[in-house]
Formats: C-alpha cells, structure tokens, sequence
C-alpha cells in the first residue's frame, strides 16, 4: 500500500499496531489453505442463505401485524434468531480455519 517514504494511511498504521500487538501476545497468522477456504465459502453462503430467509419471513410476520406488542415481540424474536445464527456461523468458521 504505502510506498517507502510515502506517508502512511491511518488504516495502515491500525494494522501496523495490531500486528506488533499480536506478535506480542504469540498469535501466529497462517495462511489459509484452499480446502479451509472452500469450507468457509461454503458455510458463508449456507448461513447467509439462513440468515436471508430469516429475514424474509420477519418481514412477512410484521406485514400481517399492526399490534405494537406483537410486533416488539417479533423484533426481539427475530434479533435473537439472527444473532443465534450468526454466532453458529462465526463458531463453524473458527473450527474450519484450525
């Protein structure tokens, strides 16, 4: 990104200060393989696929409801489903990177 001499980028010094931070702290970055990256394309496109009909069926729910309770409920329901998937998602991709 930058050049020698050329001054550098705030996003450039950000990963500057987190690479020394993990070097400090002994976390090694390895390059993913090609089959680890094919296994997190798949589980991506699985869960986004989730998270999409999810999404798609919160709105349909709240397109039949004009109670204000009812449609709290279904919010709350539906964060909880989302962040439930995500964290699914983010566990399955951590196992498939080691």
């Amino acid at each position: 990104m930058g050049q020698e001499g050329a001054p550098k980028s705030a996003y450039e010094l950000a990963m500057e200060r987190l690479r020394k931070k993990d070097e400090a702290a002994g976390v090694v970055q390895a390059p993913l393989t090609d089959a680890q990256k094919a296994a997190i394309a798949e589980i991506r496109s699985l869960y986004g696929a989730r998270l999409a009909q999810a999404d798609l069926q919160h709105q349909d729910r709240l397109r039949v409801t004009f109670d204000p309770a009812v449609r709290e409920a279904l919010e709350v329901e539906y964060r909880r489903e989302r962040e439930h998937v995500t964290a699914e998602m983010d566990a399955k991709i951590e196992k498939a990177r080691h």
